[in-house]
Protein backbone atom coordinates (compact mmCIF):
# COMPACT_ATOMS: atom_id res chain seq x y z
CA UNK A 1 0.00 0.00 0.00
CA UNK A 2 2.61 2.17 0.94
CA UNK A 3 4.49 1.94 -2.04
CA UNK A 4 1.37 2.20 -4.29
CA UNK A 5 0.54 5.55 -3.15
CA UNK A 6 3.76 6.66 -2.38
CA UNK A 7 5.81 5.91 -5.18
CA UNK A 8 5.24 8.13 -8.68
CA UNK A 9 7.59 5.98 -10.94
CA UNK A 10 5.47 2.45 -9.67
CA UNK A 11 2.96 2.59 -12.30
CA UNK A 12 2.68 4.01 -16.08
CA UNK A 13 -0.83 4.41 -15.29
CA UNK A 14 -0.25 6.47 -12.45
CA UNK A 15 2.02 8.31 -13.97
CA UNK A 16 -0.56 9.38 -17.07
CA UNK A 17 -3.33 9.87 -14.23
CA UNK A 18 -1.20 11.90 -12.31
CA UNK A 19 -0.10 14.53 -15.20
CA UNK A 20 -3.61 14.87 -16.26
CA UNK A 21 -4.50 16.22 -13.04
CA UNK A 22 -1.08 18.07 -12.16
CA UNK A 23 -1.82 21.64 -12.25
CA UNK A 24 -0.66 24.01 -14.95
CA UNK A 25 -0.47 27.40 -13.17
CA UNK A 26 0.39 28.79 -9.89
CA UNK A 27 -3.28 29.67 -9.98
CA UNK A 28 -4.40 26.17 -9.91
CA UNK A 29 -1.78 25.11 -7.29
CA UNK A 30 -3.96 24.18 -4.12
CA UNK A 31 -2.33 24.85 -0.41
CA UNK A 32 1.32 26.07 0.02
CA UNK A 33 -0.23 30.13 -0.41
CA UNK A 34 3.32 31.95 0.92
CA UNK A 35 5.40 29.16 -1.21
CA UNK A 36 3.02 30.61 -4.65
CA UNK A 37 3.59 33.87 -3.43
CA UNK A 38 7.21 33.83 -2.77
CA UNK A 39 7.35 31.85 -6.41
CA UNK A 40 5.27 34.55 -7.76
CA UNK A 41 7.55 37.22 -6.67
CA UNK A 42 10.65 35.36 -8.17
CA UNK A 43 9.76 35.12 -11.37
CA UNK A 44 7.87 38.62 -11.32
CA UNK A 45 10.68 40.29 -10.31
CA UNK A 46 13.30 38.11 -13.14
CA UNK A 47 10.82 39.19 -15.90
CA UNK A 48 11.29 43.16 -15.13
CA UNK A 49 14.62 42.96 -15.04
CA UNK A 50 14.99 40.50 -18.12
CA UNK A 51 17.52 38.06 -16.67
CA UNK A 52 16.91 34.54 -15.24
CA UNK A 53 15.15 33.29 -12.17
CA UNK A 54 17.15 32.84 -9.30
CA UNK A 55 17.71 28.94 -8.03
CA UNK A 56 14.99 27.52 -6.45
CA UNK A 57 15.17 24.68 -3.76
CA UNK A 58 12.40 22.91 -2.94
CA UNK A 59 12.40 20.97 0.31
CA UNK A 60 9.77 18.97 2.11
CA UNK A 61 8.06 15.30 2.54
CA UNK A 62 7.25 13.40 -0.74
CA UNK A 63 4.20 13.91 -2.76
CA UNK A 64 3.42 17.86 -1.64
CA UNK A 65 4.31 19.16 -4.88
CA UNK A 66 7.95 19.75 -5.69
CA UNK A 67 7.79 18.26 -9.27
CA UNK A 68 4.37 20.31 -10.01
CA UNK A 69 5.84 23.18 -8.86
CA UNK A 70 9.19 22.89 -10.72
CA UNK A 71 7.25 22.35 -14.06
CA UNK A 72 5.00 25.05 -13.32
CA UNK A 73 8.04 27.64 -12.80
CA UNK A 74 9.44 26.99 -16.05
CA UNK A 75 5.92 27.43 -17.46
CA UNK A 76 5.28 30.79 -15.56
CA UNK A 77 8.79 32.51 -16.56
CA UNK A 78 8.24 31.05 -20.29
CA UNK A 79 10.86 28.97 -20.56
CA UNK A 80 11.45 24.95 -21.26
CA UNK A 81 12.15 22.65 -19.04
CA UNK A 82 14.81 19.62 -18.59
CA UNK A 83 14.24 17.13 -15.87
CA UNK A 84 16.61 14.43 -14.31
CA UNK A 85 17.39 13.26 -10.91
CA UNK A 86 20.21 12.98 -8.05
CA UNK A 87 20.42 9.26 -8.58
CA UNK A 88 21.40 9.64 -12.56
CA UNK A 89 24.08 12.20 -11.82
CA UNK A 90 27.04 10.14 -10.53
CA UNK A 91 29.59 11.66 -12.24
CA UNK A 92 30.90 14.96 -12.69
CA UNK A 93 30.83 13.95 -16.39
CA UNK A 94 26.87 13.82 -16.54
CA UNK A 95 26.18 16.86 -14.84
CA UNK A 96 28.71 18.39 -17.60
CA UNK A 97 26.99 16.64 -20.68
CA UNK A 98 23.70 18.14 -19.44
CA UNK A 99 24.98 21.89 -18.02
CA UNK A 100 27.39 22.37 -21.60
CA UNK A 101 23.74 21.71 -24.09
CA UNK A 102 21.52 23.62 -21.96
CA UNK A 103 19.73 26.88 -23.53
CA UNK A 104 19.44 29.90 -22.33
CA UNK A 105 16.49 30.89 -19.23
CA UNK A 106 15.97 26.96 -19.25
CA UNK A 107 14.69 25.29 -15.88
CA UNK A 108 17.03 22.33 -14.99
CA UNK A 109 15.05 20.68 -12.70
CA UNK A 110 17.02 17.79 -10.18
CA UNK A 111 14.74 15.51 -8.22
CA UNK A 112 16.40 14.30 -4.77
CA UNK A 113 18.99 16.25 -5.45
CA UNK A 114 21.11 15.15 -1.97
CA UNK A 115 21.61 11.65 -3.65
CA UNK A 116 23.93 13.26 -6.62
CA UNK A 117 27.58 12.59 -6.54
CA UNK A 118 30.42 14.54 -4.52
CA UNK A 119 32.10 15.42 -7.94
CA UNK A 120 29.18 16.16 -9.78
CA UNK A 121 28.47 18.57 -6.67
CA UNK A 122 31.13 20.51 -6.74
CA UNK A 123 31.02 21.26 -10.46
CA UNK A 124 27.69 22.34 -9.83
CA UNK A 125 28.83 25.16 -7.70
CA UNK A 126 30.74 27.43 -10.36
CA UNK A 127 27.76 26.55 -12.60
CA UNK A 128 25.05 27.98 -10.42
CA UNK A 129 27.33 31.35 -9.12
CA UNK A 130 29.15 31.77 -12.57
CA UNK A 131 27.23 29.50 -15.42
CA UNK A 132 30.62 28.37 -16.38
CA UNK A 133 31.70 24.75 -15.81
CA UNK A 134 35.58 23.06 -15.93
CA UNK A 135 36.01 19.92 -17.78
CA UNK A 136 39.32 17.74 -17.27
CA UNK A 137 40.46 16.61 -20.37
CA UNK A 138 43.08 13.93 -20.70
CA UNK A 139 44.71 11.73 -17.90
CA UNK A 140 46.95 11.40 -15.40
CA UNK A 141 50.14 14.01 -15.90
CA UNK A 142 48.87 15.16 -19.15
CA UNK A 143 45.14 16.29 -18.11
CA UNK A 144 44.30 20.07 -18.79
CA UNK A 145 40.94 21.96 -17.17
CA UNK A 146 39.01 23.71 -20.00
CA UNK A 147 36.89 26.05 -18.89
CA UNK A 148 33.40 26.31 -20.69
CA UNK A 149 30.61 29.19 -20.46
CA UNK A 150 27.34 27.74 -20.41
CA UNK A 151 24.22 29.61 -21.12
CA UNK A 152 22.38 31.57 -17.78
CA UNK A 153 19.79 28.78 -16.32
CA UNK A 154 17.77 28.31 -13.08
CA UNK A 155 18.13 25.18 -11.00
CA UNK A 156 15.14 24.08 -9.33
CA UNK A 157 16.24 21.27 -7.04
CA UNK A 158 13.94 19.15 -5.21
CA UNK A 159 14.61 17.31 -1.74
CA UNK A 160 13.33 15.09 0.58
CA UNK A 161 16.36 15.29 3.11
CA UNK A 162 17.80 19.01 3.04
CA UNK A 163 20.32 18.24 6.33
CA UNK A 164 22.10 15.91 3.65
CA UNK A 165 22.70 18.98 1.42
CA UNK A 166 26.28 20.46 1.83
CA UNK A 167 26.15 23.96 2.54
CA UNK A 168 28.15 25.38 -0.34
CA UNK A 169 25.60 23.69 -2.04
CA UNK A 170 22.58 25.33 -0.11
CA UNK A 171 23.94 28.63 0.33
CA UNK A 172 24.09 29.11 -3.50
CA UNK A 173 20.47 28.53 -4.30
CA UNK A 174 18.89 32.12 -4.29
CA UNK A 175 15.40 30.71 -2.04
CA UNK A 176 14.16 28.07 -0.37
CA UNK A 177 10.76 27.00 -0.34
CA UNK A 178 9.85 24.23 2.84
CA UNK A 179 6.90 22.73 1.60
CA UNK A 180 4.59 21.61 4.31
CA UNK A 181 1.76 19.13 4.79
CA UNK A 182 -2.02 20.41 3.82
CA UNK A 183 -4.79 20.61 5.78
CA UNK A 184 -8.27 18.72 5.06
CA UNK A 185 -9.56 22.00 3.50
CA UNK A 186 -6.86 21.89 1.48
CA UNK A 187 -7.13 18.39 0.29
CA UNK A 188 -10.69 18.75 0.03
CA UNK A 189 -9.83 21.42 -2.57
CA UNK A 190 -7.41 18.93 -4.56
CA UNK A 191 -10.33 15.85 -4.13
CA UNK A 192 -13.10 18.09 -5.58
CA UNK A 193 -11.20 19.39 -8.44
CA UNK A 194 -9.57 15.88 -9.42
CA UNK A 195 -12.63 14.49 -9.50
CA UNK A 196 -14.28 17.10 -11.64
CA UNK A 197 -11.27 16.43 -13.61
CA UNK A 198 -12.27 12.90 -13.79
CA UNK A 199 -15.64 13.19 -14.45
CA UNK A 200 -16.25 11.11 -11.12
CA UNK A 201 -19.44 11.93 -9.36
CA UNK A 202 -18.95 11.84 -5.10
CA UNK A 203 -20.80 13.67 -2.69
CA UNK A 204 -19.30 15.76 -0.50
CA UNK A 205 -19.05 13.62 2.68
CA UNK A 206 -17.26 11.17 0.89
CA UNK A 207 -14.87 13.71 -0.38
CA UNK A 208 -14.25 14.94 3.04
CA UNK A 209 -13.34 11.50 4.03
CA UNK A 210 -11.29 10.95 1.31
CA UNK A 211 -9.28 14.21 2.62
CA UNK A 212 -9.06 13.88 6.19
CA UNK A 213 -7.09 10.26 5.41
CA UNK A 214 -4.43 11.36 2.94
CA UNK A 215 -2.17 11.73 5.62
CA UNK A 216 -1.68 15.68 4.35
CA UNK A 217 -0.57 14.67 1.26
CA UNK A 218 -1.95 15.87 -2.17
CA UNK A 219 -0.63 12.71 -4.19
CA UNK A 220 -2.13 10.69 -1.79
CA UNK A 221 -5.37 11.91 -2.07
CA UNK A 222 -5.50 11.58 -5.66
CA UNK A 223 -4.57 7.87 -5.36
CA UNK A 224 -7.19 6.96 -2.82
CA UNK A 225 -9.66 8.83 -5.07
CA UNK A 226 -8.34 6.61 -7.76
CA UNK A 227 -8.78 3.54 -5.61
CA UNK A 228 -12.06 4.53 -4.31
CA UNK A 229 -13.73 5.01 -7.69
CA UNK A 230 -12.26 1.61 -9.01
CA UNK A 231 -13.76 -0.01 -5.81
CA UNK A 232 -16.90 1.30 -6.53
CA UNK A 233 -17.02 0.99 -10.60
CA UNK A 234 -16.59 -3.05 -9.76
CA UNK A 235 -18.83 -2.87 -6.30
CA UNK A 236 -21.97 -0.69 -7.03
CA UNK A 237 -21.53 0.30 -10.80
CA UNK A 238 -19.21 3.43 -10.41
CA UNK A 239 -21.66 5.21 -7.59
CA UNK A 240 -19.85 6.44 -4.89
CA UNK A 241 -21.30 7.06 -1.56
CA UNK A 242 -19.96 7.25 1.50
CA UNK A 243 -20.18 3.70 2.22
CA UNK A 244 -18.24 2.71 -0.96
CA UNK A 245 -15.63 5.15 0.31
CA UNK A 246 -15.30 3.64 3.95
CA UNK A 247 -15.51 -0.03 2.39
CA UNK A 248 -12.99 0.71 -0.24
CA UNK A 249 -10.46 2.58 2.69
CA UNK A 250 -10.80 -0.44 4.20
CA UNK A 251 -9.42 -2.91 2.15
CA UNK A 252 -6.47 -0.79 0.97
CA UNK A 253 -5.91 -0.81 4.97
CA UNK A 254 -6.02 2.87 5.23
CA UNK A 255 -7.48 3.37 8.80
CA UNK A 256 -8.93 6.52 10.41
CA UNK A 257 -5.59 8.57 10.46
CA UNK A 258 -4.65 7.85 7.35
CA UNK A 259 -2.47 5.34 8.80
CA UNK A 260 -1.25 2.75 5.91
CA UNK A 261 0.34 -0.93 6.54
CA UNK A 262 3.73 0.40 7.41
CA UNK A 263 3.02 3.23 9.34
CA UNK A 264 1.27 0.75 11.72
CA UNK A 265 3.42 -1.52 11.17
CA UNK A 266 6.29 0.95 13.07
CA UNK A 267 4.42 1.92 15.50
CA UNK A 268 3.85 -1.99 16.60
CA UNK A 269 7.23 -2.83 16.22
CA UNK A 270 8.20 -0.16 18.37
CA UNK A 271 5.55 -0.58 20.97
CA UNK A 272 5.53 -4.50 21.05
CA UNK A 273 9.25 -5.85 19.86
CA UNK A 274 10.91 -3.20 21.76
CA UNK A 275 8.27 -2.95 24.71
CA UNK A 276 8.30 0.81 24.45
CA UNK A 277 12.05 1.64 24.49
CA UNK A 278 14.23 4.27 22.23
CA UNK A 279 15.10 2.30 19.00
CA UNK A 280 17.89 3.19 17.05
CA UNK A 281 16.81 4.02 12.93
CA UNK A 282 18.74 0.89 11.15
CA UNK A 283 17.51 -1.33 14.12
CA UNK A 284 14.28 -0.52 13.37
CA UNK A 285 14.82 -1.02 9.84
CA UNK A 286 15.89 -4.17 10.24
CA UNK A 287 13.48 -5.09 12.92
CA UNK A 288 10.33 -4.36 9.80
CA UNK A 289 12.55 -5.38 6.66
CA UNK A 290 12.17 -1.66 5.02
CA UNK A 291 14.87 0.68 3.88
CA UNK A 292 16.26 3.49 6.40
CA UNK A 293 15.13 5.81 3.72
CA UNK A 294 12.19 5.18 3.04
CA UNK A 295 11.32 5.18 7.39
CA UNK A 296 12.93 8.52 7.39
CA UNK A 297 12.10 10.12 4.58
CA UNK A 298 8.08 8.46 3.74
CA UNK A 299 6.77 7.26 7.22
CA UNK A 300 8.28 9.46 10.14
CA UNK A 301 7.36 12.97 8.47
CA UNK A 302 3.30 12.48 9.22
CA UNK A 303 3.60 10.05 12.34
CA UNK A 304 5.86 12.95 14.11
CA UNK A 305 3.42 15.75 12.60
CA UNK A 306 0.34 13.38 14.43
CA UNK A 307 1.91 13.15 17.33
CA UNK A 308 1.85 9.35 17.11
CA UNK A 309 6.11 9.30 16.85
CA UNK A 310 9.00 11.24 18.83
CA UNK A 311 12.53 11.23 17.91
CA UNK A 312 14.98 11.59 21.44
CA UNK A 313 18.30 11.24 22.00
CA UNK A 314 18.78 7.38 21.90
CA UNK A 315 15.48 6.50 19.27
CA UNK A 316 12.95 6.32 18.16
CA UNK A 317 9.36 5.81 20.08
CA UNK A 318 6.06 5.86 19.72
CA UNK A 319 3.98 8.19 22.05
CA UNK A 320 0.91 7.59 24.39
CA UNK A 321 -1.23 9.38 21.57
CA UNK A 322 0.02 6.11 19.05
CA UNK A 323 -0.75 3.89 21.80
CA UNK A 324 -4.32 4.79 22.11
CA UNK A 325 -4.70 4.91 18.84
CA UNK A 326 -3.58 1.60 17.84
CA UNK A 327 -5.40 0.43 21.39
CA UNK A 328 -2.28 -1.33 22.56
CA UNK A 329 -0.72 -1.06 26.26
CA UNK A 330 2.80 -0.34 27.26
CA UNK A 331 4.83 1.47 29.30
CA UNK A 332 4.96 5.01 29.22
CA UNK A 333 7.50 7.14 27.87
CA UNK A 334 9.99 8.53 30.07
CA UNK A 335 9.85 12.54 29.17
CA UNK A 336 13.84 13.03 30.09
CA UNK A 337 14.38 10.94 26.81
CA UNK A 338 13.40 13.55 24.45
CA UNK A 339 15.66 15.76 22.76
CA UNK A 340 15.07 19.82 22.97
Amino acid sequence: MSDELLDSSSNPSDLAFESAIRPQSLEEFVGQEKVREQIKLLISAAQIQERTPDHILLAGPPGLGKTTLAMIIAHESKNSLRMTSGPAIQHAGDLAAILSSISRGEVLFIDEIHRMSRNAEELLYLAMEDFRVDVMVGKGSGATSISLDIEPFTLVGATTRSGLLPNPLRDRFGFTANLDFYSDQELLQVVTRASKLMSVTVNDDSLHLIASRSRGTPRIANRLLRRVRDYALVHSNGSISLSEVEKALDLYEVDDLGLDRLDRLVLTTLITKFEGKPVGLSTLAVAIGEEQDTIEAVVEPYLLRAGLLARTARGRVATAAAHKHLGLSGPSLDQGLFED
